[in-house]
């Protein structure tokens, strides 16, 4: 299994590759090619140029979730790729907002993006095979022990109503790799231990040997994060625990967790960045 970063946060310097707030990773499976997500401006289409990936012979495509910095590169994705279905969740285009000190803001889906392409999406509900040793998996533990810890992800129920996100339209891929299998959870919003505990329980009888995504568990405060370090170094001991060996994890998990994580999880943990080519 060959993974390629196209977008990610963070860029080497130099590298002629322009980073963003997003996500984007091209997969090479099993004679598939797929792609996980388009970042929020189409910019990773740019960067799969320069990287010599041909988004024109993808043949599947995954959103995580709902949310701009993972949906809205999908525009740029249509007009280069003319066949490619994208596999979301029962939900993924509802009104998703973030709060912040000005307010809430819609985070969603461009509306615009889901309306002229609705016949490029489809719903996958369940444990959805996607493909032979590839499966589409939905949350499914809610221990509050490891649940993800952002309070500013919300649902409008109605005209300025707003709930707390449920992720009920978040979904990990799922692949069978040499040493087990790897979960790809974008965000991991309702706790990447809880993530991993879910894909066991649907898939019982399999390892899972490897985690690849965001974690979510950077803030705006002056600790740089969400959580408490105690709950970082709790969510990378219980992922020990579970047999999970290596961890790539970038976008959303920022850089005080993941420092933390590297010194208690160890050499299995490592940092996504634009450009970077996985091999699991």
């Amino acid at each position: 299994m060959k993974v390629t970063v196209l977008m990610e946060n963070t860029a080497p310097e130099g590298c002629g590759l322009v980073p963003e707030h997003g996500l984007s990773l091209y997969i090479e499976h099993r004679g598939k090619r797929l792609l996980l997500d388009a970042g929020s401006s189409g910019r990773f289409a740019d960067n799969a140029c320069t990287l010599g990936v041909d988004l024109a012979a993808v043949e599947l495509a995954v959103l995580s979730h709902g949310h701009y910095d993972h949906a809205d590169g999908l525009r740029r994705f249509f007009q280069i790729n003319d066949r490619a279905i994208a596999y979301v969740r029962p939900g993924a285009a509802g009104p998703y907002f973030g709060r912040d000190p000005e307010g809430c803001r819609f985070i969603g889906i461009n509306r615009g993006i889901w309306e002229d392409s609705r016949e490029r999406f489809v719903e996958a509900e369940g444990v959805y095979p996607l493909m032979e040793g590839g499966w589409l998996v939905p949350g499914t533990v809610h221990d509050p022990d490891f649940s993800g810890q952002a309070a500013d992800l919300l649902f409008k129920r109605g005209e300025d109503d707003f709930i707390p996100d449920d992720y009920r339209h978040e979904q990990s891929l799922v692949l069978e790799g040499e040493q087990g299998l790897v979960v790809f959870n974008s965000c991991s919003h309702s706790g990447i231990v809880n993530i991993v505990r879910g894909v066991q329980e649907q898939l019982p009888g399999r390892k899972v040997s490897a985690a690849v995504g965001g974690f979510h568990m950077f803030g705006k405060g002056d600790s740089g994060m969400n959580c408490s370090p105690e709950y970082v170094l709790r969510v990378a001991d219980a992922l020990r625990e579970l047999g999970v060996e290596q961890i790539y994890t970038g976008h959303c998990t920022g850089g005080p967790a993941l420092t933390l994580l590297r010194e208690r999880f160890g050499a299995g943990c490592h940092a996504l960045s634009t450009g970077q080519v996985i091999s699991l």
